[in-house]
């Protein structure tokens, strides 16, 4: 078994609005199943158990790029995409915050039942690795919010929160059955971020002298606390900054998408006559549905896709979302009757974007690029928790 990694947030409060949270459900759903469809379940689970690729897809789904806020929705806007195509996809979402998360048992022993899966092997899993993070593992969070999401082979992952009152952030554990070997002995591949501090971590194998220890029943406390742990943490400020961002891979998108060279490429073709500002968002998704691991080092770089709730970078563009959106979805249609040209084309984008990568060169105007989505946001159905973007009354044309 492997902790897949662990993800630090600042907390936010709020509910998502229902014009995202409807719109979240359909992107989550369009993604799944491109991703279903090329890679399959297994690449799918590993995905999510990798906490710099949930945040890009948190990112890429409108949310505030760096908040707690992202666990929830995303998971739960996955489980009413996912849930009632469970049968199809081999997919199920069980859990999920506070209460939701007391009902994981019994929705695995569901799944499990119709499935002919282990229930109590299952069971087991989720209470365990909820037992390692709040429990084996003493850093201060407390966990409120438990995910598990199983396939009908049996194989899952674990998305979990925790919060931290006296820091006010919440902390996220990715967990994944691959290479199942043990929940107490190392299990962790790697914990992302910055040293925070001692923690008592019982699972490290330097840990095995103080567990044994414990068996025996003697007093003696350990004397010193155990390793050192790094891990993904967000920073306080809610606004995107440039050093969230890797400039070369954000202008290399916004270059494909901006400078109409769609023609350019023969691959490409069947995306003529979508707007340059859909094209940025569809790129971004593709990068998501496609790119290999090392491509999600800054989760900030995909709210350029649909902006974020909040407004940051932007408010939501809502209209390209439906047209990006839209799109997948008939990429999707035209591969479940062996079309798969589009799907390919959509493919390709994040592929070209990681080619023209290589020579692209920053120009370093990362706060007029800013500047130039909100006063433009009205054209796309800008809106965030606070309504609707509105023309900016001294807008000059740029063209």
């Amino acid at each position: 078994m492997k902790r897949a990694g662990v993800a630090d947030l600042p907390l936010h409060y709020g509910a998502v609005p229902p014009w995202l949270a409807e719109r979240m459900a359909k992107l989550g759903l369009a993604i799944t199943e491109q991703i279903l469809a090329n890679k399959g379940k297994d690449d799918f689970l590993s995905r999510m158990s990798s906490p710099f690729w949930f945040q890009s897809l948190g990112a890429v789904m409108g949310m505030d790029w760096h908040s707690s806020g992202i666990t929830t929705s995303v998971m739960g806007a996955l489980k009413k995409a996912i849930n009632p195509n469970a049968a199809t996809f081999g997919l199920y979402v069980c859990g999920g915050k506070g209460k939701s998360s007391r009902e994981t048992p019994t929705e695995l022993r569901r799944f499990a039942l119709n499935n002919g899966l282990d229930s109590d092997k299952l069971v087991r899993s989720s209470k365990l690795s909820a037992k390692v993070d709040n429990t084996a593992i003493q850093d201060g969070f407390q966990l409120y919010q438990h995910n598990f999401i199983v396939s009908t082979e049996g194989n899952w992952t674990v998305v979990q929160q925790g919060m931290s009152d006296e820091s006010s952030t919440a902390r996220r554990y990715h967990w994944h059955s691959a290479n199942i070997q043990s929940f107490t002995d190392a299990p962790h591949t790697f914990i992302y971020g910055q040293n925070q501090g001692k923690i008592l971590n019982l699972t490290d194998k330097k840990a095995q002298p103080i567990k044994t220890s414990m068996l025996e029943m003697m007093a003696e406390p350990p004397k010193k606390m155990l390793a050192e742990i790094s891990k993904l943490v967000m920073p306080k400020h809610h606004d995107v900054q440039a050093k969230d961002v890797d400039l070369k891979r954000l202008g290399s998108i916004l270059w494909l998408a901006q400078n109409n060279n769609i023609s350019n490429f023969d691959e490409l073709l069947l995306l003529e006559g979508l707007g340059p500002r859909t094209l940025q968002s569809l790129a971004l998704a593709s990068e998501v549905i496609y790119g290999t691991p090392s491509r999600f080092k800054d989760p900030a770089r995909f709210s350029f896709a649909n902006g974020g709730k909040d407004g940051h970078p932007f408010p939501v563009p809502v209209d390209v979302y439906d047209e990006t959106i839209k799109t997948l979805n008939d990429a999707i249609k035209k591969s479940k009757i062996g079309n798969t040209d589009k799907a390919q084309a959509i493919q390709s984008l994040s592929q070209i974007a990681a080619r023209v990568e290589q020579d692209f060169i920053p120009n370093g105007n990362f706060d007029e690029l800013i500047a130039k989505e909100r006063a433009d946001s009205w054209k796309y159905g800008g809106r965030t928790v606070f309504g609707k973007a509105k023309k900016p009354s001294n807008q000059l044309s740029l063209f």
